[in-house]
């Protein structure tokens, strides 16, 4: 209240409303339903009044009255976060934005509630409050905002995000301890497999800690132990319980059922099942160590072919077990590791909890205290370490389907360490999908510059070749090298599945292992049904020829008929070879956009033949993208596509159109544009079109055109003031002479050289911002200073 005076004396003397309204949002603990009651027009004069957890259970009252309160959630903004937000001008409700950066700022201690009034009300609570609005949160550095959500006292807080939450981001982090990971756990569980969240994204990430980097991963797979090990405040998962109650049952019946099987089984080499006897004799002699002596020989008995998991050995080497219980209950560490690893027992792994759960211990010679036996790396040892011997289940490894390259795997039979994956991983491998619970997986994943080693490309591989909700793959700067066939088996194991829902796929990197259009080729071969491809490399590898053994090209295989909608291909400058392009359009023909980037034509008939099948094979095609492409030789080909009549969206960016032409060839633009009635965007970004072709443009919406083009992209152009004052009293003649009626509604300005004369320039914005939407920015053109002098 004290607060709210000092603020309105600061403005000087108020009307006699003003001071009933102030004293009226003092006292709205009594008054808050009266007010709710009050006409719009002193609703209005109140509502900026009132504190964010007032106007927040306001927005129903005004919402009756017929008024926004999206104006005082936007000064809100202002006073409070102090900056401008990226992209403001598609804010669609202030109010949703505010809170959940507000939300995330409180979190990360960035942001004090008591530097303004409006924040200090002893009824609000921050998190709490401003969770349910909150569908998108970063997560960064030591991850202590997971530490503070798991807390017993956001307990509420996390169940409001386990509802709102659909995007879960990951940035900077650092390496962590284990009761962080811990935490971690926790906040995955409940937000992914028991919430909301379908995207994870992980930005940035130099060297990423490869524990916590699979840990993330595997639970957006949906991938854990049984809900039972996820402890919350000293009680299992509340949402897990009745489903394990149901698999118990399962299981009992299941043993009642099979407890007729020969003991033999156990002990035949070559057909061992997991015998459910044999773990019931485990279960009755493991009150000793004698017991659990036996029940390792069983585990490290031979089987065909031998088992050879030298972490496995390592385990059962280091960790002696004795007779001394614990207090609280668990499960020997030793038993749970072998457990994890051996792939004869991975079925039967949940009946063994009654033998493992004695209260015995597992001393570790080089610590010394005993181990958590629902120690979070039980599982995440398993994913990273697990020797490629037990990746396959018996099915696959039986029927001897091996997936011996990318080209041929099975289902279910992802990388299995060919010489590509084995370069710089090791000899550890990846986990077995049968060895954990499969709970609820998001259906987006995006990794941004985050190195991933062929440790972790492994394991990644193994998730996605049965990861069947994932719609959108995004794999960005990962330095995959010849890591890319990893990713690819698992992905070629993943289109086996009849349930496979993948539609986005974008491989970007700084150095291609693979020729683009090679790796185009096989993954539309695989994915036929894709909606969206992009492959993008800033540069060529010199060791590109250099495949992994048994992984043939894919520049032969057959494409079937796809539905890709969008292909982006980046080339590391190499040449335009329609002949592989070519075959992948006659396969597209629902492609509605198409992106080249950075590739060099090697003759000039390649563009005319791309331009004819594009025109026969593709007529559903809307937007074109040439980006670094030297079209300057290529004239005529520019003008026809200018007079398509079926795309919307054309796009010349850095393609030096007038580095070598004439003044007829701007003059031809300009009447095929203008004649183009189906032309909506021509974008022309970094061509050098200087003061002289910017005014020229304007001559596209005169009197006579019929073009329909409502948005202009001229930023990157050398442009100075005067030019686009020029430009803007030119346009404004033709919007006179036709009326006032024209359709052209955005403009883009971007890195020009407007600060040249500051005056000149805010009158031309000022006049054009009355015709259309201008977007520019306050670039230093004194950086381009080069690039002026040879456009003069």
């Amino acid at each position: 209240a004290a607060a709210l005076s000092g603020a309105m004396a600061a403005e000087g003397p108020r009307s006699l409303f003003a001071l009933s309204a102030a004293a009226v949002s003092r006292s709205m603990g009594a008054l808050e339903r009266d007010v709710w009651a009050l006409p719009g027009h002193l609703l209005r004069g109140l509502l900026p009044l009132l504190t964010v957890f007032r106007l927040e259970r306001a927005e129903g009252a005004a919402r009756r009255a017929g008024l926004s309160t999206q104006p005082i959630w936007r000064k809100l903004w202002d006073d409070v976060m102090k900056t401008r937000p990226p992209n403001s001008e598609n804010v669609t409700c202030w109010r949703k934005k505010f809170l959940e950066t507000f939300f995330s700022n409180v979190l990360h201690g960035v942001l004090d509630v008591s530097s303004d009034w409006r924040l200090n009300d002893h009824h609000f609570s921050p998190l709490l409050h401003s969770s349910p609005h909150v569908s998108q949160l970063t997560l960064c550095n030591m991850l202590q905002g997971a530490v503070e959500l798991t807390a017993e006292r956001n307990q509420k807080v996390l169940e409001n995000l386990a509802g709102s939450l659909r995007i879960l981001k990951f940035q900077h982090l650092l390496s962590s301890d284990q009761s962080i990971r811990r935490s971690l756990v926790l906040l995955l569980h409940r937000l992914i497999h028991h919430g909301s969240v379908s995207q994870v994204s992980m930005y940035s990430w130099p060297v990423p800690d490869t524990v916590l980097l699979v840990l993330i991963l595997s639970m957006s797979a949906g991938f854990w132990r049984s809900g039972n090990a996820l402890v919350y405040h000293s009680s299992p998962c509340s949402l897990c319980r009745e489903e394990d109650k149901a698999q118990s049952q399962e299981t009992v019946q299941e043993q009642a059922e099979r407890g007729r099987y020969d003991e033999r089984e156990w002990s035949d080499g070559e057909n061992q099942k997991g015998s459910p006897r044999a773990l019931e004799e485990a279960d009755a002699e493991v009150n000793g160590c004698g017991a659990d002596t036996r029940l390792n020989s069983v585990l490290s008995r031979p089987r065909s072919p031998p088992l050879q998991n030298q972490v496995c050995e390592e385990a059962s080497s280091e960790v002696p077990c004795d007779n001394t219980s614990i207090q609280g209950g668990s499960s020997p560490r030793c038993i749970s590791d072998q457990l994890s690893c051996h792939p004869v027992l991975r079925k039967t792994r949940r009946r063994m909890k009654s033998a493992v759960g004695k209260k015995r211990r597992c001393l570790r010679r080089s610590r010394g205290p005993y181990a958590d036996p629902e120690d979070l790396y039980d599982f995440v040892f398993t994913v990273a370490r697990e020797d490629n011997s037990g990746l396959l289940d018996k099915n696959s490894t039986t029927e001897g389907e091996n997936a011996e390259n990318w080209s041929t795997s099975s289902p279910g039979s992802p990388c299995t360490g060919h010489a590509g994956c084995k370069k710089r991983g090791g000899s550890a491998g990846i986990f077995s999908l049968k060895a954990a619970h499969r709970f609820r997986s998001v259906s987006t994943l995006e990794l941004f510059s985050i190195p991933l080693t062929g440790e972790t490309c492994r394991t990644l591989s193994n998730l996605l070749s049965s990861w069947v909700s994932l719609e959108n793959l995004v794999l960005s700067y990962n330095g995959l090298g010849a890591d890319i066939f990893c990713i690819l088996s698992g992905l070629r194991a993943l289109s086996r599945h009849s349930d496979c829902h993948l539609r986005v796929v974008r491989v970007s990197d700084v150095f291609s292992h693979m020729p683009c259009m090679e790796l185009v080729r096989c993954i539309l071969s695989a994915f036929p049904q894709l909606h969206t491809l992009s492959v993008s490399f800033d540069l060529k590898n010199q060791l590109e020829g250099n495949r992994p053994e048994g992984n043939p090209s894919c520049s032969e295989v057959e494409i079937p008929e796809s539905c890709l909608e969008q292909l982006e291909i980046r080339f590391p400058r190499e040449p335009l070879h329609t002949a592989f392009l070519l075959p992948v359009l006659k396969a597209s023909k629902s492609l509605q956009q198409l992106s080249l980037d950075s590739a060099t034509l090697p003759c000039s008939q390649e563009l005319g033949l791309l331009l004819e099948v594009l025109k026969e094979c593709n007529p559903n095609l809307k937007k074109l993208s040439f980006h670094d492409v030297n079209l300057a030789e290529h004239q005529k080909e520019v003008l026809l596509l200018l007079q398509d009549p079926i795309l919307q969206e054309i796009t010349f960016s850095f393609c030096r159109l007038f580095e070598s032409s004439t003044t007829e060839f701007l003059s031809e633009i300009i009447n095929t544009v203008k004649r183009n009635s189906s032309l909506k965007s021509l974008k022309l970004p970094g061509n050098r079109l200087g003061n002289h072709r910017l005014v020229a443009l304007a001559d596209i919406f005169s009197e006579d055109s019929s073009s329909s083009l409502c948005q202009l992209d001229v930023s990157s152009n050398c442009i100075k003031p005067d030019g686009l004052l020029e430009f803007t009293k030119k346009l404004e003649g033709h919007i006179q002479q036709r009326g006032g009626q024209i359709q052209f509604t955005h403009l883009r300005l971007f890195q020009n050289w407007l600060d040249q004369d500051a005056e000149t320039a805010q009158e031309a914005l000022r006049r054009l911002k009355a015709v259309c939407s201008v977007v520019n920015d306050s670039w230093d053109s004194s950086q381009a200073f080069a690039d002026y002098i040879s456009v003069m």
